[in-house]
Protein backbone atom coordinates (compact mmCIF):
# COMPACT_ATOMS: atom_id res chain seq x y z
CA UNK A 1 0.00 0.00 0.00
CA UNK A 2 0.87 3.73 -0.89
CA UNK A 3 0.31 6.87 -0.05
CA UNK A 4 0.44 9.38 -3.38
CA UNK A 5 -0.67 13.26 -2.74
CA UNK A 6 -1.23 15.27 -5.98
CA UNK A 7 0.21 18.43 -5.83
CA UNK A 8 0.01 19.10 -2.04
CA UNK A 9 0.21 22.53 -0.71
CA UNK A 10 0.48 22.85 2.74
CA UNK A 11 3.75 21.79 4.13
CA UNK A 12 2.65 20.85 7.84
CA UNK A 13 0.10 18.53 6.04
CA UNK A 14 2.87 17.03 3.88
CA UNK A 15 5.22 16.60 6.94
CA UNK A 16 2.43 14.98 9.22
CA UNK A 17 1.38 12.53 6.39
CA UNK A 18 4.91 11.64 5.87
CA UNK A 19 5.26 10.55 9.67
CA UNK A 20 1.99 8.62 9.14
CA UNK A 21 4.18 7.04 6.28
CA UNK A 22 7.20 6.29 9.38
CA UNK A 23 4.58 4.54 11.65
CA UNK A 24 3.33 2.68 8.91
CA UNK A 25 6.29 1.66 6.87
CA UNK A 26 3.77 3.04 3.84
CA UNK A 27 6.07 4.52 1.02
CA UNK A 28 4.93 8.04 0.22
CA UNK A 29 4.99 9.79 -3.16
CA UNK A 30 4.57 13.31 -3.72
CA UNK A 31 3.88 14.56 -7.11
CA UNK A 32 4.94 17.70 -8.18
CA UNK A 33 4.51 21.11 -8.01
CA UNK A 34 5.04 21.08 -4.78
CA UNK A 35 3.52 23.65 -2.90
CA UNK A 36 6.67 24.37 -1.03
CA UNK A 37 10.13 23.04 -1.48
CA UNK A 38 10.79 19.55 0.57
CA UNK A 39 13.76 21.38 3.05
CA UNK A 40 10.55 23.73 3.90
CA UNK A 41 11.47 23.73 7.63
CA UNK A 42 7.89 23.21 8.53
CA UNK A 43 8.05 20.18 6.52
CA UNK A 44 10.83 18.93 8.35
CA UNK A 45 9.46 19.91 11.61
CA UNK A 46 5.79 18.39 11.52
CA UNK A 47 7.70 15.15 10.22
CA UNK A 48 10.08 15.64 13.38
CA UNK A 49 12.86 13.29 13.18
CA UNK A 50 11.58 10.90 11.32
CA UNK A 51 11.76 11.59 8.03
CA UNK A 52 14.77 9.08 7.25
CA UNK A 53 12.11 6.33 8.15
CA UNK A 54 9.93 7.86 5.54
CA UNK A 55 10.31 6.37 2.07
CA UNK A 56 9.76 8.87 -0.15
CA UNK A 57 9.05 9.19 -3.79
CA UNK A 58 8.51 12.58 -5.33
CA UNK A 59 7.53 12.53 -9.07
CA UNK A 60 7.87 15.76 -11.86
CA UNK A 61 4.28 14.93 -13.17
CA UNK A 62 1.19 12.43 -13.00
CA UNK A 63 2.34 10.79 -16.20
CA UNK A 64 5.53 10.10 -14.84
CA UNK A 65 3.86 8.91 -11.70
CA UNK A 66 2.34 6.35 -13.79
CA UNK A 67 4.62 5.44 -15.62
CA UNK A 68 7.39 4.74 -13.07
CA UNK A 69 5.41 3.28 -10.40
CA UNK A 70 3.05 1.25 -12.38
CA UNK A 71 -0.21 2.60 -10.59
CA UNK A 72 -2.98 1.75 -12.14
CA UNK A 73 -1.30 -0.77 -14.32
CA UNK A 74 0.57 -3.40 -12.64
CA UNK A 75 2.30 -2.42 -9.01
CA UNK A 76 -0.99 -1.87 -7.87
CA UNK A 77 -4.76 0.17 -8.53
CA UNK A 78 -5.56 3.81 -8.01
CA UNK A 79 -8.18 4.74 -4.78
CA UNK A 80 -8.81 8.22 -5.06
CA UNK A 81 -10.15 10.01 -2.47
CA UNK A 82 -12.75 13.45 -2.46
CA UNK A 83 -14.50 15.54 0.06
CA UNK A 84 -17.41 15.79 -2.56
CA UNK A 85 -18.33 12.29 -2.92
CA UNK A 86 -20.56 10.97 -5.25
CA UNK A 87 -23.20 8.09 -6.04
CA UNK A 88 -20.09 6.06 -6.98
CA UNK A 89 -18.13 6.44 -4.28
CA UNK A 90 -17.73 4.20 -1.06
CA UNK A 91 -17.63 4.93 2.03
CA UNK A 92 -14.26 4.11 3.61
CA UNK A 93 -14.67 1.86 6.13
CA UNK A 94 -16.88 -0.02 3.33
CA UNK A 95 -14.58 -0.50 0.36
CA UNK A 96 -12.72 -3.84 -0.31
CA UNK A 97 -9.17 -2.33 -0.18
CA UNK A 98 -6.10 -4.27 -1.47
CA UNK A 99 -2.75 -4.52 -0.24
CA UNK A 100 -1.34 -3.24 -3.36
CA UNK A 101 -3.75 0.00 -3.56
CA UNK A 102 -2.05 3.59 -3.89
CA UNK A 103 -4.14 5.44 -2.09
CA UNK A 104 -4.42 9.51 -3.73
CA UNK A 105 -5.48 12.83 -2.28
CA UNK A 106 -5.54 15.88 -4.03
CA UNK A 107 -4.30 19.02 -2.83
CA UNK A 108 -5.90 20.73 0.22
CA UNK A 109 -7.52 23.70 -1.89
CA UNK A 110 -9.22 22.35 -4.61
CA UNK A 111 -9.37 18.24 -4.72
CA UNK A 112 -8.10 15.81 -7.29
CA UNK A 113 -8.80 17.48 -10.84
CA UNK A 114 -11.96 15.19 -13.16
CA UNK A 115 -8.75 14.68 -15.57
CA UNK A 116 -6.90 12.48 -12.75
CA UNK A 117 -10.41 11.01 -10.98
CA UNK A 118 -10.84 9.61 -14.80
CA UNK A 119 -8.05 7.35 -14.17
CA UNK A 120 -9.98 4.91 -11.99
CA UNK A 121 -13.26 3.43 -10.73
CA UNK A 122 -12.30 3.41 -7.23
CA UNK A 123 -13.47 6.27 -5.34
CA UNK A 124 -14.05 6.19 -1.05
CA UNK A 125 -15.24 8.99 1.19
CA UNK A 126 -14.85 9.72 4.33
CA UNK A 127 -18.36 10.14 6.20
CA UNK A 128 -19.50 13.09 7.69
CA UNK A 129 -22.11 14.55 9.25
CA UNK A 130 -24.22 17.08 6.84
CA UNK A 131 -23.70 20.48 6.70
CA UNK A 132 -20.61 21.05 9.34
CA UNK A 133 -17.56 21.31 7.28
CA UNK A 134 -16.60 20.64 3.74
CA UNK A 135 -14.34 18.64 4.03
CA UNK A 136 -11.59 16.64 6.90
CA UNK A 137 -7.86 18.11 7.20
CA UNK A 138 -5.60 16.39 4.54
CA UNK A 139 -3.52 14.60 6.95
CA UNK A 140 -6.34 14.04 8.96
CA UNK A 141 -7.87 12.23 6.36
CA UNK A 142 -4.84 10.79 5.10
CA UNK A 143 -4.65 8.72 8.67
CA UNK A 144 -8.36 7.89 8.32
CA UNK A 145 -8.44 6.45 4.60
CA UNK A 146 -4.65 4.58 5.33
CA UNK A 147 -5.97 2.84 8.86
CA UNK A 148 -9.11 1.53 7.15
CA UNK A 149 -7.34 0.40 3.96
CA UNK A 150 -4.77 -1.40 6.30
CA UNK A 151 -6.94 -2.96 8.22
CA UNK A 152 -9.41 -3.95 5.45
CA UNK A 153 -6.51 -5.53 3.74
CA UNK A 154 -5.36 -7.62 6.55
CA UNK A 155 -2.40 -5.66 6.58
CA UNK A 156 -2.19 -4.93 10.64
CA UNK A 157 -2.56 -8.79 11.42
CA UNK A 158 1.56 -9.19 13.01
CA UNK A 159 1.59 -5.31 14.47
CA UNK A 160 2.32 -4.87 18.17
Amino acid sequence: MQIVLYEPEIPPNTGNVARLCAATGVTLNLIEPLGFKLEDRYLKRAGLDYWPNVHLKVWPNWQTFLQGSGAGDTAGRLVFTSAKGSETSAMVHHFAFEPDDFLVFGPETRGLPQDILDFSPHRVRIPMLAGRVRSINLSTSAGIVLYAALARAGLMESWA
